[in-house]
């Protein structure tokens, strides 16, 4: 966030100077303004990354500013705040351009959380403007245009963004490997979406759990008459995704016998529906993913080495959740919006307390698994902050031990190593870690220099 430029626009003073102040303590470099003509004026002098903007000001919009500041720098990100918000002002906003649009009052967490997430896709689209734009779609379509499908700032998932990127525009086989619930598909939606072949079909196909004979005419089509109930034709699944895009998830799990069939596809690019006689040519991009480990799976005879070759052009390997915990408030937001607006609920954050659990938590099924556990959490919310009782009862009482095999140590040594801890898992964010500390940033800077942290 350092050396960002945000602007407020506000025609309330008051309300410029309490959000100017908290994001100043950020880092960031704040200008305040209480209408749109002198904003305008600035923005072309020096423009800014992030703009928070009321919907009504006294000489414009928040939706003519959104227009005109995209117009003169489209990786700039606009933010609109409303007094009486609404689903149907939020869809068009976003399908006009808008990073967020939130509700008044602001809670100062959630402003850091958005300008954070908003300066990353800044910063990023900065490299390459054509990653976003406006949506053309319904409802159902927001956010779901290449990387703004993938949520995080953490060294694991720019990463991740930067191989997208690359391997997007190349038409090559892609092998997806992460634990399960880590977002295979979300990446290989996202490579679809930034590949010349966004415009046509992207196809999706588990290969766990089914027999050769159903994986054979789902993915070949079969003729009319092939097999007994065969009383038409039909198209099978590699064929409709003709200039497309197929997902074949849990590769690992497709036979062998199918896998040398899918070998052959491979090679000719070409395929014959099952009972026919005429050979169907394949234009289509193949991306598989995967949660075993296939080199190891192919030292056991159970996948073919030819085939693994062939799907593994290129690698991206996924982190499980633990290993990019510092990305878990962006989430949490992320999916508190979306189920808020699902549930028609006003869930406006969440109590550093159960923040905090987690922040600590494991999360064996990754990302699936914490937005399971946010869902349940909105759908039981009985105020508008999720608390520590709304989480499953089998994670609520979770303890952060920091000295665990370490015997007792003096409270002022626990303190430190826990301090130290708190700020190794937020990738050392002063202000996230006064937050799950649930401490003023004063006291938190006080203890660093006691500690020499």
């Amino acid at each position: 966030m350092q050396h960002a430029r945000v602007a407020i626009l506000d025609d309330e003073a008051a309300v410029c100077r309490r959000l100017s102040l908290a994001l100043s303590r950020e880092g960031l470099e704040v200008e305040a303004f209480t209408s749109g003509v002198p904003y305008l004026e600035r923005m072309r002098e020096a423009p800014f990354d992030v703009v928070f903007c009321d919907r009504h000001l006294p000489d414009a919009s928040g939706m003519d500013i959104l227009a005109q500041s995209k117009a003169f720098r489209n990786e700039t990100e606009v933010i609109l705040m409303t007094g009486h918000g609404s689903i149907d002002g939020a869809v068009e906003a976003i399908r006009e351009g808008a990073y967020h649009y939130v509700e008044k009052p602001l809670k100062l967490n959630e402003l850091r959380t958005l300008c954070r997430s908003a300066i990353a896709r800044a910063v990023m689209c900065r490299g390459n403007p054509s990653l976003f734009g406006p949506l053309g779609g319904g409802a159902d379509d927001l956010g779901a245009i290449g990387l703004s499908t993938i949520v995080g700032t953490s060294p694991a998932v720019r990463k991740i963004f930067s191989m997208v990127q690359k391997i997007a525009p190349v038409d090559c086989n892609i092998l997806l490997q992460g634990a399960s619930g880590t977002g295979k598909a979300l990446v290989a939606r996202a490579i679809h979406q930034l590949s010349p072949r966004k415009n046509h079909p992207f196809v999706c196909f588990n290969c766990g759990g089914f027999t050769d004979e159903l994986i054979s005419s789902e993915l070949f089509g079969y003729e009319k008459g092939a097999f007994t109930g065969a009383t038409a034709a039909k198209i099978g699944l590699l064929e409709s995704a003709s200039q497309g895009t197929v997902f074949l998830d849990e590769i690992g799990e497709m036979p062998l016998s199918m896998q040398v069939k899918l070998l052959h596809v491979l090679q000719e690019r070409r395929i014959l529906r099952v009972g026919g006689v005429r050979p169907i040519d394949l234009d289509i991009r193949i991306i598989a993913a995967t949660n075993r480990d296939l080199k190891h799976e192919v030292t056991l005879g159970n996948f073919r080495e030819d085939l693994f070759y062939r799907l593994n052009v290129v690698s991206i390997t996924l982190p499980a959740l633990r290993e990019r915990s510092k990305d878990i408030p962006l989430l949490v937001d992320h999916f508190l919006e979306k189920y808020s607006r699902a549930f028609r609920k006003k869930i406006r954050g969440i109590e550093p307390q159960a923040l905090n659990i987690l922040m600590t938590y494991s999360f064996p099924g990754n990302i699936r698994e914490l937005e399971n556990i946010i869902e349940r959490a909105v759908a039981l919310a009985d105020s508008d902050q999720i608390c520590q009782h709304d989480l499953p009862r089998d994670i609520q009482n979770l303890e952060f031990n920091t000295v665990e095999g370490e015997g007792l140590l003096p409270l002022a040594e626990f303190e430190k190593r826990y301090i130290a801890k708190v700020l190794e898992r937020t990738g050392y964010n002063k202000g996230m870690a006064a937050k799950l500390l649930d401490i003023p940033r004063t006291t938190l800077w006080r203890k660093l220099k006691e500690y020499k942290l």
